[in-house]
């Protein structure tokens, strides 16, 4: 017995067809060319054969390695690890293989990942690191690679795009907050050179201001990055400054479990004292205690978008740029109650509910920090 690979044309001919024909049932791409029983009867010879596609033969000969760089922020992060599932899922199914680059929100790292992975010759990129004013996009758009923004818009540049409507989702939770009471309402800002940070801080102001309630300066910090680090100090920031706060709408997640923490520092009990609502619904937050209200969007599904886009662009050569928007959804629980004295512990133990809470009648009662509402 020969100790030879099989070939596609071993493969061709064991399953009777030309290896063009072979070639088209084996790659996922073009497999819907053929019919159902050729594309069985290639792929039971292929198995048999123990034949094995040679990548570097296939991209000579294509021009196509079928890998696609993915640039991610933070893998710490729980937001991005079903996200990718989506994105390498409908790759798989296209026969398209992601390469994932972390770059710790570093602009040098970030580089280095991107310069490496144009040098492998990837057929397209999915970045969910763009800033505002980029120099890879400038790159990207100058070299006209297929890029398509994950979690990210960056207006200027011909690039699809998939993310949640941000400005909705956070004025959803700044209604949600003024319908128990709250008048006295806080923001964590993101980063303010992404577009995440940008629309949430918009969208805060603008919620603020159909409620006919005011903003100054006080009341709204930044965070340099979407951390836990981060939201611990912009919630000792936040809470010290500011004796009547009964509310905190958080840029993300990340910076309302660190806000957690100023909480704990300063004595303030959540959700009795101060309420506060993260966006993202990333996994295990209803772990909390107590289990933070926040703003959902399908992660998964953001991920598969994604790749439709990228997909689409690869496939035609360009085509017309896409900017998508899914839809948030308020998920409610127990770290969010109506403001002043009669907010109820107990509260905080109850699970998700999609709907916001009765609108509250009383007013916020100030409030020295490390003092109950009770005078304990």
């Amino acid at each position: 017995m020969s100790d030879r690979p099989a070939t596609l044309r071993d493969v061709a001919a064991a399953a009777g067809v030309h290896p063009a024909t072979a070639s088209r049932a084996l790659n996922p791409g073009t497999r819907l060319l053929v019919s159902e029983e050729t594309a069985r009867r290639v792929t039971e010879a292929a198995e048999r054969l123990g034949y094995r596609p040679n990548p570097v033969a296939r991209s000579l000969r294509t021009r196509r390695s079928h890998t696609v760089g993915v640039l991610i922020p933070d893998l710490n992060n729980p937001l991005f690890p079903p996200i990718v599932r989506g994105l390498e899922d409908r790759l798989a199914e296209h026969g398209y293989v992601a390469l994932i680059g972390n770059t710790d929100g570093d602009a040098a790292r970030e580089r280095m990942v991107f310069d490496q992975m144009r040098a492998r010759h990837v057929d397209g990129f999915v970045m969910a690191t763009a800033t505002l004013h980029s120099d890879i996009l400038n790159e990207a758009t100058e070299a006209d690679l297929p890029v398509v923004l994950m979690n990210r818009t960056a207006e200027g540049y011909p690039f699809s795009s998939v993310s949640v409507d941000n400005e909705q989702g956070v004025r959803a939770a700044v209604a949600h907050l003024t319908s128990l009471g709250h008048t006295r309402i806080g923001h964590i800002a993101g980063p303010q050179d992404i577009s995440t940070g940008l629309a949430r801080l918009r969208g805060f102001r603008d919620s603020m201001h159909s409620h006919n309630l005011p903003v100054d300066d006080s009341q709204v910090v930044y965070a340099t990055a979407l951390s836990l680090a981060e939201g611990l100090r912009c919630g000792r920031e936040l809470l010290e400054g500011n004796d009547e706060l009964t509310a905190i709408v958080a840029g993300n997640d990340m910076l309302a479990v660190g806000c957690y923490g100023a909480f704990d520092e300063l004595g303030v009990r959540c959700p009795q004292d101060v309420s506060i609502i993260g966006f993202n619904d990333m996994p295990f937050i209803d772990r909390l205690r107590p289990p933070l209200s926040t703003v959902r969007f399908p992660h998964y599904q953001l991920g598969t978008e994604a790749a439709n886009l990228l997909l689409e662009r690869i496939g035609t050569d360009g085509g017309p740029v896409k900017i998508l928007y899914l839809a948030p959804e308020l998920i409610v629980r127990g770290s969010t109650v109506p403001a002043g004295p009669q907010a109820v512990p107990g509260l905080a133990g109850e699970g998700d509910a999609r709907e916001p809470a009765a609108p509250a009648v009383a007013s916020a009662v100030p409030l020295r920090r490390g003092q109950t509402r009770h005078g304990r």
